[in-house]
């Protein structure tokens, strides 16, 4: 596996990867209404413009994981950490979240997830992340603010 930094030609096979990776979020609410399953093209190349995304790249070329990332006054905003079902269980998502960290050294990070995401929650913790904060978004859907400083 690869990771480097994505080109815009890679945008649309990397929403394509988030629209099946993002499915097992979308099972945990019983509902494909969820934002990232519902994020446009356009919406991915105003991250790429604003932002950073790193892709990781199996041996056959295919893009199986990536992750974004912004940085404003010091603080790092990671998100859209993913990787193919297929993939899972194997650290990438680790070797990802490690990859946008060296991207931005000695920077606070901060990402969120829902609280019903546990894995991605003992993934973050695992990596060094801790809560600091929880937002109400609905009845069903609470999501977890954490952050990792250096």
């Amino acid at each position: 596996m690869n990771i480097d930094k994505a080109d815009y030609d890679d945008l649309k096979e990397i929403l394509d990867l988030q629209y099946l990776a993002y499915q097992s979020e979308a099972a945990l609410f019983g509902t494909n209404d969820i934002p990232p399953l519902k994020q446009t093209i356009e919406e991915v190349e105003e991250e790429f413009r604003n932002g950073l995304i790193l892709k990781m790249i199996a041996d056959d070329g295919t893009i199986i994981g990536s992750v974004r990332a912004r940085e404003d006054a010091g603080t790092v905003s990671i998100g859209k950490l993913m990787v193919h079902p297929a993939y899972r269980g194997h650290g990438y998502g680790t070797q990802l979240l490690s990859s946008i960290e060296k991207c931005f050294p000695d920077k606070r990070y901060e990402l969120f997830t829902s609280t019903k995401s546990v894995d991605n929650i003992r993934l973050y913790q695992h990596n060094g992340y801790r809560e600091f904060d929880r937002r109400p978004v609905s009845d069903e859907l609470i999501f977890v603010f954490m952050e990792k400083e250096n």
